[in-house]
């Protein structure tokens, strides 16, 4: 079995048809150097008016954050041009809802998926991109 799998992650690893990327947040490190001038920089409205209908809006401030980060780290090994936060969306269907991904970016065509985790004090993202389109 351990054979199996290690062939399986060789091929997949080997046939480069995904990329990952992702990334790990500290809350309080967070809330800590969150201000304005930083929310207004990285965050689309969109994103904002999610983030701001929530109690405790750090929180989803920083799992939104992880998932850029995360995203922005997948699209790196495919697309090495300059990609600017707010071109990066993070979207969900509903307050609380699956986390989805929009590239504002015409030339970017390829499929994202993403995860949002948190514990505690952290929160944790991670996407694949499927690359074999």
């Amino acid at each position: 079995m351990e054979n199996e799998i290690l062939k399986t992650l060789n091929d997949l690893s080997a046939a480069k048809n995904f990329a990952v990327g992702n990334d790990l947040v500290f809350i309080p490190d967070f809330q800590a150097s969150f201000n304005d001038l930083f929310k207004n920089k990285v965050y689309t409205p969109a994103e904002i008016a999610y983030c701001e209908q929530f109690d405790g809006s750090i929180l989803r401030y920083a799992s939104t954050w992880a998932a850029k980060e995360a995203v922005y780290k997948a699209i790196k090994q495919v697309d090495k041009s300059t990609l600017g936060w707010k071109k990066i969306e993070i979207i969900r269907d509903k307050p609380a809802g699956q986390p989805g991904v929009i590239i504002h970016k015409e030339s970017f065509t390829f499929k994202i998926s993403l995860t949002i985790s948190h514990d505690g004090d952290y929160v944790w993202a991670i996407a694949f991109i499927d690359t074999k389109l």
